[in-house]
């Protein structure tokens, strides 16, 4: 049976949403984040020598990583899946299939980069430290964010917006893998770029993806996707 290692407010939401959608069974462990360093416990690394999450077990296979796992979901249980299912992965040669890889490599190889960064530079500020040293921290971060990091967040977020003009979905008029993928990279886009009201499509693909039952379902079993502002 597969076990899916599920840290709370993680990237490891979008692998239980998957799981839900496929209905195929599975047990869920969650792991509760260090409440100092807000950082995975220990206890993941006895799963996986990275001790991140998501990992899921499935029999023998250990497998990290977002993507590779909903690949190798879709790939091993996907065949099952009907109606709005039935193109978790496209057909190769097509534009669907194209959109598809497309999205799963953008949402973590550049998109998540941008995201971090502005809840680290927005997180620095915060943390303790001398009295003389805070306006400088704040000056520090508040500069890299204005020149670096929220253009290339408005970037992302204007890109999208406009690729949800003409698609449904990611991959287009189908749920794919790409939207799975994407699901934590949308939630954490409209909690921290600056004015993610502007972008009523994204809004609109949020609600989409909240609707469904199963997301539903995992939100209740795993928790929240609390996303730093």
């Amino acid at each position: 049976m597969i076990t899916l290692h599920h840290l709370e407010t993680s990237r490891s939401q979008r692998i239980l949403w998957l799981l839900e959608e496929l209905g195929v069974p599975y047990e869920l462990k969650v792991y509760a984040r260090d409440k100092a360093t807000k950082l995975a416990p220990p206890a993941l690394k006895a799963i996986h020598p990275l001790g991140k999450s998501p990992v899921i077990t499935d029999g023998d296979e250990v497998i990290a990583e977002s993507g590779a796992i909903i690949e190798y979901l879709v790939e091993t249980y996907g065949e099952q899946a009907r109606g709005d299912l039935a193109h978790l992965q496209p057909a190769p040669r097509t534009a669907e299939y194209r959109q598809c890889r497309f999205w799963m490599h953008y949402a973590e190889g550049s998109l998540m980069n941008w995201l971090v960064m502005k809840l680290v530079f927005k997180t620095i500020p915060t943390q303790p430290m001398p009295f003389f040293v805070k306006p400088i921290a704040r000056a520090l971060c508040g500069t890299v964010q204005q020149k670096l990091i929220d253009p290339n967040v408005d970037t992302a977020l204007a890109f999208i917006e406009e690729h949800l003009g003409t698609h449904r979905w990611f991959a287009g008029e189908h749920l794919t893998m790409a939207d799975f993928q994407m699901s934590f990279a949308v939630e954490a886009l409209m909690s921290r770029a600056n004015d993610a009201s502007r972008c009523p499509r994204l809004q609109a693909y949020l609600e989409r993806m909240h609707a469904r039952p199963a997301y539903q379902r995992g939100i209740a079993k795993g928790g929240p996707v609390v996303i730093g502002a």
